[in-house]
């Protein structure tokens, strides 16, 4: 069984390469791969990898290369030498970057006469190889059907469209989201603290409410989609005046309120531009770019 399986080559053996090359062994990838730092190589060629010299063996090893260093600049410094190794292989580039990195990244790829995949990770190193951890994908969805099952190796492949771009995008708007809710966890983490509620008390509450906000989440997308934002739930100035208590609230405590007043500014902003008494998605007007012409 394990000889049917797709051969991989895996360049870059950082936290999240390293667990991409280990994820493919363990589900019976014959793996080769390649750091600069080859003492990087070794644990993995200890579980059965194969550790290549140098980028242009680690290429020639296996139809399917793929890539997860620094960035773009580090990902040319490695390839661009040996770039002809590359001709009939398929690179999954899974290098965060730009959508315009990305839609180069193509163009230079079959100048090569290579296949790309643009890729994103949305998971920590330790969550790699876990069916329930999403790994977005962009580009040529013949690509992405030849290579799907050998991708699942390393979580739930989801295929977002023929623009080699959206993976990075999708990428970079979701860490926003990240971001701003465990920053958000954060501040309700410190607020409650400040009368000593720790916070693995706190979480498993948190936890539950963004189960709720999951389903405001779902109310609204079509309300963004339509244009129309009916404020039969809560209207922005009913948040407005809701927010004011919890910057009231963290004040008394000594806690940090940048990010609700952040976020109250926002409110306000959609409330003068007369959304007022429209629901919380009418906020999409005061952040996304005004229509051209």
């Amino acid at each position: 069984m394990t000889a049917r399986q797709q051969a991989v080559t895996v360049l870059g053996l950082g936290q999240m390469g390293s667990a991409l090359a280990a994820a493919l062994l363990d589900r019976g990838h014959p793996t080769t791969v390649w750091n600069r730092s080859p003492d990087k190589a070794r644990p993995l060629a200890e579980r059965g990898a194969r550790a290549a010299a140098t980028p242009q063996e680690a290429i020639a090893a296996s139809p399917l290369v793929i890539a997860c260093v620094l960035d773009y600049a580090a990902l040319h410094t490695v390839v661009d030498p040996v770039a002809e190794a590359l001709k009939g292989r398929t690179l999954v580039n899974l290098t965060s970057g730009s959508p315009e990195q990305a839609q180069e990244a193509v163009a230079w790829a079959g100048s090569l006469g290579a296949d790309y995949l643009d890729g994103a990770v949305m998971t920590t190193p330790p969550g790699v190889g876990d069916p329930a951890m999403m790994f977005l994908y962009s580009g040529s969805e013949e690509v992405f059907d030849t290579h799907r099952s050998t991708l699942a190796a390393l979580g739930d492949p989801l295929y977002l469209g023929t623009d080699p771009g959206l993976a990075s995008l999708y990428d970079t708007a979701l860490l926003g989201l990240m971001w701003s809710t465990m920053t958000g966890w954060l501040h309700g983490t410190a607020l409650v603290g400040a009368e000593g509620t720790p916070a693995a008390a706190f979480t498993p509450v948190a936890i539950r409410w963004l189960t709720t906000v999951g389903s405001f989440l779902s109310r609204y997308a079509p309300q963004v989609d339509d244009g129309r934002y009916p404020g039969d739930d809560a209207t922005v100035d009913v948040q407005i005046a809701a927010i004011d208590h919890l910057i009231h609230a963290a004040a008394a405590r000594g806690v940090d309120n940048a990010l609700p007043e952040l976020l109250k500014t926002a409110m306000e902003k959609a409330s003068a531009a007369g959304h007022g008494q429209d629901s919380y998605a009418s906020l999409i007007e005061v952040l996304r770019p005004a229509p051209r012409g």
